[in-house]
């Protein structure tokens, strides 16, 4: 101890603090320019000393090599990416130790890692830039916990929203956020997604209470306790929902939960434009109704809907609100008066109501099927199907539909314009041949440009992935986006957690 308190005086009278080495920089963000050299090692050798070592761990049946598997945990038909781009492993932990000590081989061996939950990705997620091994969380699908008195559940990260709604219906309970089909609670939480619930309900951010992560050095942690709310140090929680996977990786979550929503009415209101509809939803919106969700979509979008035969009822081919109303009777009768008094007042052509569960059901399925629909409108299975994911503040978001509109008719490509328009998030879908890319990417490009220019955001829900991160510089800053990767290399200093996602990292 003397020796070490003498060696600590000598460096202080020299000018030099003990700790200078270790707090070299003291910089609070991180420039690209002043990003660290990344010395991962993917090679042959390394990963098939690691394929031993994970086998011990999960045993040989829950890791393989198959190039099948492997294409089929990087690329789909909702955002394919190149055949370099593939992990060489994918791994199939069961518990959080487990993850724990897959995390420590990748750490030791220096080998980049990625999650997997259902697949459903569109912003490039899933896409293995530098190889190494990807996580899969299919065999933790467990519902670990239900707090009926708590209203909140605990669950691992292969759950799937629809499976978790299905058990918690039988208990009067109801979880809100509905992405696409086969999205699950990890990747949810990865991103930050929402779903037609969110005009009322909120985003997936809202309805996590706790997690445990695991971080890229296999250590585990525990955000927070169960309380609905809390002050106690950072908001740990909120620093993983949304981060891409690109700082931890959720192995088990606590969400909160609602009460199955009562009397529910569906309403599909006709437009004779798209201009008329975005209107009469900011109308409502103006309103302050408590609308479960208000959704948009267009001419094609329906028609779409009626040519892939994906919804069992036939639907007017005209541009259509999408209404979700529940509540006590009186309540839904008001707000039924007060939708159709706005529709009527922006030129509504027809004005459906649905009530019995089962119509209910038939025209939400609709409303949800609008993707798969377009994706069958590929006329070759090499066509492209592009999306955008702006939002803008609700005032902007008639001129701007319009304005994206007007832009895919005048190329000569077949699109159509969906999205949560009661909160200001709508979608942009282009089904394309090979040799019209360029036209469509350029509009897609212009759409993402002219959301920032409107203060708006490039993307509501999907995540900035791979394919946005130059564009979030543009939407939030240099400044901002050195931070995030002054955070990222301060959690994962290797950067072996999904790496070059949401920032570039060299």
């Amino acid at each position: 101890m003397a020796i070490a308190q003498e060696s600590d005086r000598s460096q202080k009278a020299n000018g030099h603090h003990p700790n200078e080495n270790a707090n070299a920089n003291n910089d609070s963000t991180t420039p690209l320019s002043e990003a660290p050299f990344l010395n991962h090692d993917i090679s042959t050798e390394n990963i098939a000393a690691a394929c031993k070592e994970l086998i011990a761990i999960v045993g040989s049946d829950n890791v393989t090599s198959d190039q099948e598997i492997l294409r089929a945990h990087s690329s789909t038909i909702w955002s394919p990416c190149p055949p370099s781009q593939t992990p060489a492993l994918v791994v199939l932990p069961q518990s959080t130790p487990e993850v724990s000590e897959i995390l420590k081989i990748c750490s030791r061996r220096r080998i980049t890692c990625y999650g997997y939950c259902g697949g459903t990705s569109l912003a490039g997620a899933l896409n293995a830039t530098r190889g190494g091994i990807c996580i899969d969380f299919n065999r933790m699908q467990k519902i670990v916990a239900i707090h009926a008195e708590d209203m909140d559940v605990v669950v691992q990260p292969g759950v799937g929203w629809q499976e978790l709604n299905a058990v918690l219906e039988e208990r009067g309970l109801f979880f809100p956020p509905d992405p696409g089909p086969g999205a699950r609670i990890g990747g949810m939480i990865s991103q930050n997604c929402s779903g037609t619930n969110a005009y009322r309900h909120g985003t997936m951010r809202k309805w996590v209470i706790s997690m445990t992560v695991v971080l890229a050095d296999g250590t585990i942690v525990k955000t927070r306790n169960r309380p609905r709310k809390s002050s106690a140090g950072y908001d740990l929680t909120g620093l993983i929902v949304g981060s891409e996977g690109t700082i931890g990786m959720v192995t088990e979550a606590v969400l909160k939960v609602t009460s199955v929503p009562k009397n529910q009415h569906v309403v599909v209101a006709a437009f004779p434009s798209t201009h008329e509809a975005v209107k009469a939803a900011i109308a409502l919106i103006q309103h302050g109704l408590p609308i479960d969700a208000l959704e948009l979509l267009d001419q094609n979008s329906m028609n779409a809907i009626n040519r892939s035969g994906f919804s069992s009822q036939h639907w007017e081919e005209k541009p259509s609100l999408f209404l979700k109303i529940s509540g006590f009777n009186q309540a839904v009768q008001e707000q039924l008066d007060l939708a159709r008094e706005s529709a009527v007042e922006n030129s509504c052509e027809d004005f459906l109501i649905l009530s019995g569960k089962n119509d209910v059901r038939v025209a939400w399925e609709a409303r949800k099927q609008v993707a798969p629909s377009m994706q069958a409108m590929k006329q070759d299975p090499s066509d492209l199907f592009l999306n955008t994911d702006a939002a803008v503040p609700i005032g902007s978001l008639a001129s701007m539909i319009d304005w994206t509109n007007g832009m895919v008719g005048e190329a000569g490509l077949h699109g159509c314009t969906l999205g949560h328009v009661g909160d200001g998030n709508y979608h942009t879908a282009i089904v394309c041949p090979k040799q019209d890319e360029d036209a469509a990417r350029d509009i897609i490009l212009r759409v993402q440009r002219r959301a920032i220019e409107l203060e708006g955001t490039v993307t509501g829900e999907h995540g900035i992935g791979l394919k946005l991160r130059d564009l979030l510089v543009e939407e939030v800053g240099d400044n901002a986006v050195d931070m995030m990767r002054k955070i990222k290399l301060a959690l994962d200093p290797q950067c072996i957690l999904n790496c070059d996602k949401v920032m570039r990292m060299e």
